[in-house]
């Protein structure tokens, strides 16, 4: 069998947590795929890249598929800006909302999907009544036995000792973080830092194409998928406006409306007005109980009727491969839910994240095969 050779470039989310998690998570998710499959994949150890990157190989011997994975680094970035005091995250993130308040359409944002638009502002709400309702009803019941002044204290202690478990397994404080740097970025463009980042990773991708591969993947991921349309426009613009007909573009759990539908975003407008007249190959597979992800909405008819791009719009159907008791559903696991994307379930998809990177079939053989699940 003639050996199929991938290369794929992977651009994950908000997350500082970095390249050693999203590795060990790719080891993890490559051991379910093979005791479904039984194909035995060998992923490599990491190493340094050469564009702010890191390295790792996959072999699937007897598929004869063999990957290069290049996982684009922006964490340190990230660490840059995450927001570690309670107190300054309160206060800035106030202050993001009110920009988000001002210049966000809200209600066009609902009408393509009401869900993403509960998971922006619950956060706030929750990040005020959770503490405030933690330390009033002690409160007021020890009120009966105890002077007001102890009881208030009281009721204080037991809201600092719980409402931080509880907001973070509702995951408040990782959204206000999430909310307050977009806010940011959507205002302020992604400034020299990111601008040059970027522009790495462009030069970086638009030079590889050209080597001996059967399949070049960029696969962005939740906040990825927002800077991933910055990064196509840049690989483009390198590559005189077309690609090789073996590129694909695939967006998992997309969230790019978070920026796009900003109206004060004229520099991201700009970069998604430029792609949509152009020619590419784009696959976006976003889970419609992802409260985070914007299911079935093109990102490039944010700012444009028509469009050039050869785009699929795809439910990856979790429930179909996962058992109940697996499956990420209900407000307590949304967070997990949006990671759904790079596991493997208790069943194979064709779609899932090993397959698509690891596996035999090209894109286009993938999602016309999972088009073909009733």
């Amino acid at each position: 069998m003639e050996k199929f050779k991938r290369k794929v470039f992977y651009l994950g989310g908000f997350d500082p947590r970095g390249v050693r998690f999203y590795h060990q998570l790719y080891r993890e998710q490559a051991a379910r795929h093979a005791a479904l499959t039984g194909e035995e994949l060998t992923v490599s150890a990491r190493r340094a890249g050469p564009a702010s990157s890191a390295i790792w190989t996959i072999d699937n011997p007897q598929a004869g598929v063999a990957t290069d994975y290049e996982y684009l680094r922006w964490e340190d970035l990230i660490g840059k800006v995450w927001i570690r005091r309670p107190f300054t995250l309160a206060w800035r993130a106030a202050r993001a909302y009110a920009g988000h308040a001002r210049w966000m359409q809200f209600g066009r944002m609902r009408a393509l999907r009401k869900g993403p638009v509960i998971t922006i502002l619950y956060p706030p709400v929750l990040a005020v009544l959770i503490p405030l309702l933690l330390a009033l009803m002690p409160a007021l019941l020890l009120s009966i036995l105890l002077p007001f002044w102890a009881s208030a204290i009281v009721g204080v202690g037991i809201s600092a000792f719980l409402s931080g478990r509880i907001l973070d397994k509702l995951v408040v404080p990782w959204l206000l973080r999430f909310m307050t740097y977009h806010g940011a970025l959507a205002a302020d463009g992604p400034g020299d830092e990111l601008s040059a980042r970027l522009d790495q990773f462009a030069a970086r991708i638009a030079s590889d194409m050209d080597g001996d591969w059967d399949e070049v993947q960029l696969v962005t991921h939740s906040a990825g998928t927002i800077l991933g349309m910055s990064l196509m426009r840049r690989i483009l613009a390198l590559r005189g406006g077309a690609l090789p007909d073996h590129v694909v573009m695939v967006g998992m759990g997309q969230v790019v409306p978070v920026i796009g539908l900003r109206r004060d975003a004229a520099w991201y407008h700009a970069d998604l007005r430029a792609l949509a007249d152009q020619r590419f190959r784009y696959v976006d597979i976003s889970s419609p109980p992802d409260g985070a992800a914007y299911y079935n909405v093109n990102p490039l008819r944010l700012v444009a009727d028509q469009f050039a791009a050869r785009v699929d719009m795809l439910s990856p159907r979790f429930h179909l491969f996962y058992e109940p008791e697996n499956y990420h559903g209900g407000w307590s696991n949304k967070y997990e839910a949006h990671f759904d994307y790079l596991r493997v379930g208790d069943r194979l998809s064709p779609i899932d994240f090993i397959s698509l990177t690891a596996g035999r079939r090209t894109v286009d053989e993938a999602v016309a095969a999972f088009r073909m699940i009733p």
